[in-house]
Parts: C-alpha cells; structure tokens; sequence
C-alpha cells in the first residue's frame, strides 16, 4: 500500500520530535502549514504550555495577506513570531518543521524570524 504526502509527513514528524525538546530556557519554535494558511507557535514541553502563537488568521496580518499559503505570508507570520517571542523575552528557540521539508515557505518563516533577532 502507497502512502500518502500527509503519512510520510507525520512519519518525519515523529522522527524529529524524538530530537527536538522544548524546555523553560529555550522553547520550541514548532510550525505547521497547510494549503491556505500557516501557523506557528512557541511552546515549552516540560509545562505543555504554548507561550506564544501567530498565524496567517491574526488580527494584525489579515488584512495585509491576501493569501495564507505562500512565502510572502510566511515571512510575516516569521516576523510576527520572532516579535511577540523578544517582547516575552524569549531569544533562543528549538526549531520543530513540523515535518514538512525545510524549504519554501517553512525556510522563509525561519529565515524572517532569524532576521528579527530570533537564535536557533
């Protein structure tokens, strides 16, 4: 039996989860994107707490993205993260690609929050 994008995808998920932890002093950046949108969130493992989010649907991106699931979107929702995460205090992160392959809109989230002040 063939697997799917989204079998194969999990799979690596899981893969990389068995790596990448997120504790109190240096949190996980973990992303996910689907066809329309992309989302992102700062999390601390050992609490199970999400300490920041931001995604294509907030607020303050809305109206300037007329498109969720492109690089452009990505870079925002990248830029936004990284500012919400500085204004908490937060500068070191673990980063979770959720899977997906580091590549396209995943980079271009990480590369803008990088440019922020983010360090992974």
């Amino acid at each position: 039996m063939k697997r799917t994008k989204e079998q194969l995808r999990k799979r690596r998920h899981r893969r990389v989860r068995k790596k990448v932890f997120g504790r109190p002093d240096r949190p996980r950046l973990c992303v996910y994107g689907s066809l329309n949108h992309i989302y992102a969130q700062i999390i601390d493992d050992i609490k199970g707490h999400t300490m920041v989010a931001a995604s294509t649907l907030d607020r303050e991106l809305r109206n300037e993205i007329k498109h969720g699931g492109n690089i452009e979107s990505a870079r925002k929702v990248g830029e936004l993260i990284a500012k919400r995460a500085m204004e908490k205090g937060i500068k070191r992160v673990v980063f979770d690609r959720g899977g997906f392959k580091y590549h396209g809109r995943i980079k271009a989230l990480a590369d803008a929050a990088r440019e922020v002040g983010l360090e992974f």
